[in-house]
């Protein structure tokens, strides 16, 4: 575990602390358990028959059960983008410099978007080629907010930090701009129309007539400000440990606060208003069911906050097998992004084939008639048994790889 000691050198009128080798086991294990809990969606994506037909936050068609599995798959992604901020933070106080720091933010994010894609968007879609398709989702913006967080760390960590929050908090107040389409078949977008997309509206584009067209699933802000904050929450990490734990104690249970405090109000916040439903209980599902494409401030106070406290009981090293295994799983969160796309998708075109389900259903981006995708799927608990199978399954490649990064300091090795 990292130490907690703090130099009393100061670094561009910062403290850091001295340089360290190790790792910092609580955070591993945060980011190893969201990437669990990612591969259940993906596997709910490809497996459960719902994921063909209708959305399962869709309250008039979902089931409690099928709404909190993918509700609970909510914290991947915010968690992730937070933790990635605070692992740049913490190369800075292994002794890295801010020139540094930003060359490696700015090589892996362009990186990523390679990987996006190419690599990756072939494992989601099951497409050798794009067919003049592309998407913009998870990787996509985790990409360009590091990009964006290379120029971010220049500044000082307080301007940092009110960028993020800034982002974050604000950008709600534009959810009713309405943007021009830029989709096939619509007159071509202007700059700002575009920018638009990219930043803050998903939507497709289509640059010019008969052209590629990219679907900008994820847009970027808030995405780069949730990373901004992780950096300025990796300040916390050259504090002592018991201090550290307050403080992080405290900070999780207030963001927590602050989303039950906004969305029981319904003033500000979300798009998505919460309402008493018919059906019992699902009052509390309508009250949980955020908006995520762009994530709202409550959607990220939902999941963040949470994040944080479990952050503050997760302090010392980790002796159970359950907990080691995240931690080994968070070491290595790219192998295992890329591994668990191929065992949900992968495995899905054999389960298909063996159940004498239409394969053709599984070409994300392929026309999928209504009759196909009537047919195509499997029962809820199937998911979850090839879900816990693939988190077994994937552990080997993970555990060795793991051990790779831990015994060798080569460059590459940062970047997968």
């Amino acid at each position: 575990m990292a130490t907690a000691a703090v130099s009393t050198a100061p670094l561009d009128g910062i403290v850091y602390a001295p340089p360290a080798r190790q790792r910092v086991d609580s955070i591993d294990l945060l980011r190893g358990l969201v990437m669990v809990i990612m591969m259940l969606d993906h596997v709910r994506d490809y497996f459960h028959y719902g994921a063909f037909q209708f959305d399962p936050t869709d309250l008039t068609k979902t089931s409690a059960a099928l709404f909190f599995t993918r509700w609970i798959t909510h914290y991947c992604a915010p968690v992730f983008f937070f933790l990635a901020g605070t692992g740049a933070y913490l190369r800075r106080t292994r002794g890295a410099t801010t020139s540094e720091i930003s060359r490696f933010l700015a090589s892996r994010g362009l990186w990523l978007l390679v990987l996006e894609l190419t690599v990756i968007r072939f494992l989601i879609t099951g497409d050798l080629t794009s067919g003049g398709l592309f998407v913009g989702q998870t990787i996509w913006a985790l990409g360009w907010s590091m990009i964006a967080l290379s120029v971010l760390v220049y500044l000082p960590l307080g301007a940092i930090g009110a960028i993020g929050g800034a982002m974050v908090l604000i950008h709600n107040a534009f959810d009713g701009l309405k943007i021009p389409p830029c989709a096939p078949g619509t007159p071509q977008c202007g700059a700002g129309d575009l920018l638009a997309h990219v930043l803050h509206v998903p939507g497709l584009i289509q640059l010019w007539p008969k052209g590629a067209v990219f679907l900008a699933l994820y847009p970027l802000i808030p995405w780069i400000g949730v990373m901004a904050l992780g950096y300025l929450f990796g300040r916390l990490y050259t504090m002592d440990a018991v201090v550290r734990q307050k403080m992080l104690l405290r900070l999780g249970l207030g963001v927590t606060a602050l989303f039950v405090v906004l969305r029981a109000t319904n003033l500000y916040g979300d798009a998505s208003k919460w309402s008493v439903q018919p059906r019992p209980g699902f009052t509390v599902l309508s009250f949980l069911n955020l908006t995520k494409y762009p994530p709202s401030l409550l959607y990220l106070c939902m999941t963040i906050g949470p994040a944080i406290i479990l952050l503050a009981f997760t302090e010392r090293e980790q002796r159970s097998a359950i907990g080691r295994a995240l931690v080994t799983y968070g070491r290595v969160p790219m192998l295992f992004y890329v591994l668990q796309w191929v065992w949900a998708h992968g495995l899905a075109f054999p389960a298909f084939a063996l159940a004498e389900k239409p394969t053709s259903a599984l070409y994300i981006f392929h026309d999928r008639p209504p009759d196909v995708l009537a047919h195509a799927g499997f029962s809820l608990a199937v998911v979850y048994v090839v879900w816990i199978a693939g988190v077994f399954a994937l552990y080997p490649i993970c555990k060795w790889y793991a051990d790779v990064k831990r015994r060798r300091n080569d460059w590459w090795l940062g970047y997968l």
